[in-house]
């Protein structure tokens, strides 16, 4: 081997990184194999553990997904012949693996994309519940730990241990198959896939423990969009999640403190993001089908495109808001509506459309009503308003911007 060809030498940290990429490709690869999602998920821990002490010394292999691909298969092979109960599944596996591979042989067992498929729209059953489907999500197509999918829903671990474990035992017991939906099957299945990773997202977004929940959900968009590329609400979600990263670095002020939209530097949001995004937007709407995800990613491209919050067209977004309301009626999509009415025609006529929602337990609603109040000089309902907010504001920074009744820190 010439110099050129000699491995590259890495620490841990980027064994670890590798691995979060590689892992739910790995796991869904091995459960088509060995049909048991415990077996493949500790497969690929311990292959993943092994890595930690040979690539670091050895450098890394030329495909790193195969190589952790084929030593899980390698050890669940192992660990079916040493346990009765896997004979007759080893029989089954010896049909779709006639060959004996060893992990440093330079053939290795590739992943499938239609695996990662399969998996995801197992994780994201409807006969499992939201908080499942996204923790599973995380799990096994992410490469979280539990002790990081637990941080993600601010629960203990044991609590997460066993809310995977349920979850795991119910696509068993339901029967769950693990398969692409039929054709006719796609559009109501692919709605709460694409809900579980853009909540995925606002859980990085919210939560201050895992911020990688954005790169994440980014990432499982990208995955979805390859495999599915003539779905056009599947390219809107990434288009808005791109558009919505291109931000999130201006959302904060150096001392943690929230800015709003209006106030933020505009010079320190991410361009790249923002033409990719667009670009994507453009290529979807151009197929004529309108959804939920493309309609918010197109009001988020049109704030992109303004150079100063004064130079926002706010008539298109009224309009664009329009589309939304109609096929996503929903009370929350109201409030944004009634928001960009409120930059076209006033802060009355948006606070008369506000008070007709039903969003007590909403705190943008509050802040929302908070702000438009005192723009109608209408101050101590305004001060009562921005105190519901805070009160019900999950992260600090919200919480210390609305107890400063919606100013910045100074």
């Amino acid at each position: 081997m010439g110099d050129g060809d000699a491995p590259a030498i890495l620490d841990q940290a980027e064994v670890a990184r590798i691995f979060r990429e590689e892992s739910g490709r790995s796991v869904a690869t091995l459960i088509r194999v060995v049909g048991d999602i415990d077996l493949a998920e500790d497969a690929v821990q311990e292959a993943f553990a092994i890595a930690l002490r040979r690539w670091p010394a050895d450098g890394l292999p030329p495909n790193p997904g195969g190589w952790i691909t084929t030593t899980a298969r390698n050890r669940a092979l192992d660990r079916l012949r040493r346990e009765a109960r896997g004979r007759e599944l080893l029989s089954q596996v010896a049909v779709l693996l006639p060959g004996e591979q060893e992990p440093d042989m330079p053939e290795e067992v590739g992943p499938v994309p239609d695996d990662q498929l399969r998996l995801i729209f197992t994780c994201c059953h409807p006969a499992l519940s939201t908080q499942a489907q996204v923790a599973l999500t995380l799990r096994l197509l992410g490469g979280l730990s539990t002790t990081q999918v637990a941080r993600s829903f601010l629960v203990a671990e044991p609590t997460m241990a066993r809310r995977l474990v349920r979850a795991k035992r119910k696509i068993k017991a339901a029967r769950i198959p693990y398969r692409v939906p039929q054709a006719h099957e796609l559009p109501d299945r692919l709605r709460p896939v694409l809900a579980v990773v853009y909540l995925v997202y606002t859980a990085g977004l919210t939560g201050p423990a895992e911020p990688g929940l954005c790169a994440e959900a980014i990432r499982l968009a990208r995955v979805l969009a390859s495999l599915l590329p003539d779905e056009p609400e599947v390219a809107g979600l990434l288009a808005l999640l791109l558009l919505s990263e291109s931000r999130r670095a201006s959302r904060l002020a150096p001392d943690g403190s929230l800015v709003l939209l209006g106030e933020q530097d505009r010079t320190r949001w991410h361009r790249a993001l923002i033409a990719e995004g667009q670009a994507i937007l453009r290529r979807c709407l151009g197929r004529n089908q309108p959804g939920p995800y493309q309609l918010q990613a197109a009001i988020n491209a049109v704030h992109a495109d303004a150079g100063t919050i004064e130079e926002t067209d706010w008539s298109q977004i009224v309009a664009l808001y329009d589309q939304l309301l109609a096929v996503a009626p929903t009370p929350v999509v109201a409030l944004n509506r009634a928001i960009a009415i409120g930059e076209v025609h006033g802060p009355a006529a948006a606070l008369a459309l506000v008070d007709e929602l039903d969003l007590d337990n909403y705190h943008p609603y509050h802040a929302t009503r908070a702000d438009l109040l005192g723009r109608l000089g209408r101050h101590s309902e305004a001060a009562a308003a921005y105190q519901r907010a805070a009160a019900m504001a999950p992260t600090d920074a919200e919480r210390d911007f609305f107890r400063r009744d919606g100013r910045a820190s100074r």
